[in-house]
């Protein structure tokens, strides 16, 4: 019993030991957390009209609860996202103090000034994006030390000079967007599967030696942090092409098969008719009767019309017609020329009207 409540002890201390070293580890002797500090002056430089910044505390301990502000499972501050928050201001150097920052995201405001140069000490850091502010001056060579960087965005700003040559240090970027500018000179050799740096007229301008069509080796892949966005409505749009195009075509299928089974049912009711030889038929003796074709008999019936029926018999159907001297006539057809039994005995109805001599009434 005294070894299990020694042994409980002893986990308590342990636990206690090893939050006060993971808290410890960002505060200076005076028990000051040095990421407060770098966050606070950040906050101090910038203009922040809806108060978005509200509760970074200078007075608090711990900043991963503030607004913006993402920290890793060990309690460092690893993002900073401020996209869209119509800032303006400055960017602190203090920003270098923060050295486990992983992503900064400061897109879509109004931040001026310089880019500082402090930026090239966050070594983990892999997305840094600036754009569609207005910062000025030149690129600080210190972006040149940010070994882990895949994404780096400051399009959309006033930085002029030089790309520095620094950036070709880098080999693990996959974008680097430096359109829209007013940057000059040569360009670096940089690895980055996509460059963009369209819009610099001092670069990419009439005079320029620059060829910047062919700085765009691969489409754009976007980074998983601040442009998940982007990529998200990318596939969204993508999902919902592919479920038009399905829809779509299934519809025309069963269109296509209602179609087909229209025709198939018209095809099977559709009444065959022909006509026979304009030579005597030697196996149908007619007489004295007269013969007709067979475009005379479907004028006198209208196209052998429905409406024109007198009465059905086992192999045919009659017809009253009127001829072009306006005689009143039946005209019977054969349903089926290819049954032999109906044929013979319309063949032998014909003969047998031919020896008679009479007067038939039609109603």
């Amino acid at each position: 019993m005294e070894g299990r409540r020694s042994f409980g002890f002893c986990r308590v201390v342990f636990l206690v030991l090893a939050l006060i070293e993971i808290s410890s580890a960002t505060l200076s002797p005076t028990g000051i957390n040095f990421e407060v500090v770098a966050l606070v002056a950040i906050k101090t430089a910038l203009r922040d009209p809806y108060n978005v910044l509200e509760n970074w505390d200078i007075n608090s301990v711990d900043p991963c609860s503030w607004r913006m502000v993402t920290c890793s499972p060990d309690g460092y501050v690893s993002a900073l996202g401020l996209p869209s928050q119509n800032l303006s201001g400055s960017l602190s150097p203090s920003i270098g103090n923060l050295t486990n920052l992983q992503s900064v995201l400061l897109q879509n405001n109004a931040i001026s000034g310089l880019i500082p140069a402090a930026i090239g000490k966050l070594e983990k850091l892999q997305t840094l994006d600036l754009s569609n502010n207005t910062f000025s001056g030149e690129m600080p060579t210190s972006l040149g030390d940010l070994k882990n960087l895949n994404y780096l965005r400051l399009n959309n700003n006033s930085l002029t000079g030089r790309c520095p040559e620094s950036l070709s240090n880098l080999k693990g970027l996959t974008l680097v967007d430096l359109s829209f500018n007013n940057l000059s000179g040569s360009l670096p050799k940089i690895s980055a599967r996509t460059f963009k740096v369209t819009g610099n007229p001092l670069i990419c301008g009439p005079k320029a030696s620059n060829n910047c069509s062919a700085v765009f080796p691969e489409p754009l892949s976007l980074p998983p942090d601040g442009l998940t966005g982007q990529s998200n409505s990318g596939t969204n749009g993508h999902r919902v092409a592919i479920a038009f195009g399905a829809s779509f075509g299934a519809a025309f299928s069963i269109i296509i098969v209602i179609g087909l089974l229209v025709w198939l049912r018209y095809r099977h009711n559709q009444q065959i008719f022909f006509d026979v030889n304009e030579q005597y038929d030697p196996e149908v003796c007619l007489g004295h009767v007269r013969r007709y074709t067979f475009k005379e008999l479907r004028t006198a019936t209208d196209h052998f019309n429905s409406k024109n029926i007198l009465g059905t018999g086992g192999f045919g159907i009659v017809y009253k017609g009127w001829l072009n001297d306006g005689t009143v006539v039946a005209v019977k057809r054969l349903k089926d020329f290819n049954v032999a039994s109906g044929e013979i005995q319309f063949q032998t109805e014909v003969q047998t009207i031919s020896l008679a001599v009479c007067s038939i009434s039609i109603k």
